[in-house]
């Protein structure tokens, strides 16, 4: 978390005593401090990793869209809905592509991603919302012992043995998260076309806000990316991906 590197190396500018040490610090927090909050760079940044968009118009027809979850919270004082993230766009977006006859069927994998007790599988929840929007059950295939990407493809891979009849497939996830899981899914041997969503890089704009003035929002965009890259490389050596 870039935010955490600021405030560490403010910690030590203020408790170490030589006042060479005590400048080098100061400067390098104030460095990181201005380049993760800078909303144009974040952005620039996100842009190059990020995996485009394809127009819907130019998606062809799938036997099954696989849709990762992660975009669902299960609360226990609210248990009467499903409660969404700004990953919506995972299940919203095959949704519209359903509506359009590209897609006949889903396949939802994800289970809860809780680490101690146990929760509601977010493929179940997601399932809820497209059976709400007039999907028909026997359309929708779900998956919830996943705990993670890789676990994701396994699962899917086994699934997709026993049905053999599900051939063209289209993968959607994040687009931040498109390289790791189109990775794992080859890795695994499921051969599918990619459809990214939920994105989080924008349009280019240059006004001062976007270049000049320090965004919050931009230390997050750094914490999520930063993430992501690093879950990439380790699941590169790991040879998950």
């Amino acid at each position: 978390m870039p935010l955490v590197w600021v405030l560490a190396l403010l910690l030590l500018a203020i408790f170490i005593k030589r006042p060479s040490l005590k400048r080098t610090f100061l400067l390098a927090a104030t460095g990181l401090l201005l380049l993760f909050s800078n909303p144009f760079l974040e952005n620039e940044a996100m842009r190059a990793w990020e995996i485009g968009a394809v127009p819907m118009n130019q998606v062809k027809n799938y036997d099954a869209a696989i849709i990762l979850t992660g975009v669902t919270r299960y609360r226990e004082d609210i248990p009467d809905r499903v409660h969404t993230s700004k990953g919506a766009d995972r299940f919203l977006h095959p949704l519209q592509l359903y509506r359009l006859g590209k897609i006949k069927k889903f396949i939802i994998t994800g289970g809860d991603g809780k680490v101690l007790g146990k929760g509601i599988p977010e493929a179940e929840q997601i399932e809820k919302v497209l059976l709400m929007a007039g999907v028909p059950e026997e359309a929708i295939y779900t998956e919830g012992n996943s705990r993670n990407t890789r676990e994701n493809a396994l699962n899917t891979a086994a699934f997709l043995k026993q049905h053999p009849e599900l051939k063209k497939l289209l993968l959607v996830t994040s687009a931040f998260h498109m390289r790791r899981s189109e990775g794992c899914f080859r890795k695994a041997g499921v051969q599918a076309d990619t459809f990214s969503a939920d994105f989080y890089g924008k349009e280019r704009a240059f006004t001062p806000d976007e270049i000049i003035i320090p965004s919050a929002d931009a230390f997050e965009g750094w914490h999520l990316l930063i993430h992501e890259i690093t879950g990439y490389i380790v699941y590169k050596l790991m040879g998950y991906c």
